[in-house]
């Protein structure tokens, strides 16, 4: 598997050793825009920011959640859940139908178990996200015009 800099690197960044400069923040961007259009990038943001969401509502001192037993716990789990769900199908974009519709599943569960999902807006952005993980189609090369 080649890597950015092998197709982006030496003719269009620079000179082929120049390790420093904006030749290295070109490649650098080209490579994180090919990372971003093969993987369900977006959906995978809204998912965690929705997941961070929920765990930032439901956090609370130590001594609350064991008085309060799993319901202290739950916006823990599902908060984390919604994050990984997030995190996982950057790495395997394969796998972005499960974990979308997990994380979408945990967005929902999320209105219960943690303070009204976050008051709504994690549980928001962890439904879009889910939804758009789902959704999510890799990028067709472009065609090239028809010279003549």
């Amino acid at each position: 598997m080649r890597t950015a800099y092998d197709r982006f690197g030496p003719g269009r960044a620079g000179t082929a050793y120049d390790r420093s400069g904006p030749g290295r923040v070109r490649v650098a961007y080209l490579w994180f825009r090919a990372f971003r259009r093969t993987r369900p990038f977006w959906g995978g943001v809204w998912l965690v920011a929705g997941g961070w969401t929920v765990l930032k509502f439901s956090l609370s001192s130590l001594q609350l959640i064991v008085s309060t037993g799993f319901g202290g716990v739950a916006g823990y789990l599902v908060g984390g859940g919604m994050i990984l769900c997030g995190l996982i199908p950057l790495a395997l974009p394969a796998q972005r139908y499960t974990f979308g519709l997990i994380g979408a599943v945990l967005a929902v569960v999320s209105l219960v178990v943690s303070n009204l999902g976050g008051f709504l807006l994690g549980m928001t952005l962890g439904v879009l996200g889910g939804s758009m993980m789902v959704g999510w189609g890799a990028k067709r090369p472009r065609r090239r015009a028809v010279e003549g």
